[in-house]
């Protein structure tokens, strides 16, 4: 799949304290402090394609739909962000909900997802869809066709678990 790189310039890289601020959900879903985040936030497990060394990266959750045990994530950083390139390579991996870990294969949408996607994002979370599209140099006016068209042009990723009540057997002694 071609990047979807239409001019807009993405946001650099932190360094220094602000990578160590970006670090921070990560120590403390390890620290077993997961539940802080609430529903808001995962921790994802990936295997670097080129190290094979195990990474963990905190995301923002921008939808989850408990009926189908998915969550949806963005890359804000674009296509070229290490855990999105990390999956491209392999998909099935582990996410960490509060402190419950979970199988997830990824999956990854199309731009006309991603509008759907951001569009009801910016319904939903108005001032930081506003912030979002200020940090990633998104052309957005705040009208929801302006949405549409920057999810357009961010990576989104829907993990998909197994439906919990899919294999759920009681046994009886």
């Amino acid at each position: 799949m071609a990047d979807r790189d239409t001019g807009t310039s993405r946001p650099q890289r932190p360094t220094g304290w602000r990578r160590l601020a970006l670090r921070l959900p990560v120590l403390l879903f390890r620290a077993g402090l997961g539940p802080l985040f609430g529903k808001r936030f995962l921790l994802l497990h990936h295997t670097g394609r080129v190290t094979d060394r195990d990474h963990m990266t905190a995301l923002e959750v921008v939808t989850h739909d408990p009926a189908a045990a998915s969550w949806t994530v963005a890359s804000g950083f674009g296509p070229k962000a290490d855990w999105y390139r990390n999956l491209r390579a392999q998909p099935k991996t582990l996410i960490q909900v509060g402190n419950r870990p979970l199988a997830v294969t990824a999956h990854f949408l199309a731009p006309e997802e991603g509008a759907d996607i951001m569009a009801g994002y910016a319904h939903r979370h108005p001032r930081t869809a506003r912030r979002l599209r200020t940090f990633m140099n998104l052309r957005a006016d705040g009208t929801e066709a302006s949405y549409r068209e920057a999810g357009r042009e961010i990576p989104f990723v829907r993990l998909d678990g197994k439906n919990p009540h899919e294999h759920t057997r009681h046994s009886h002694s």
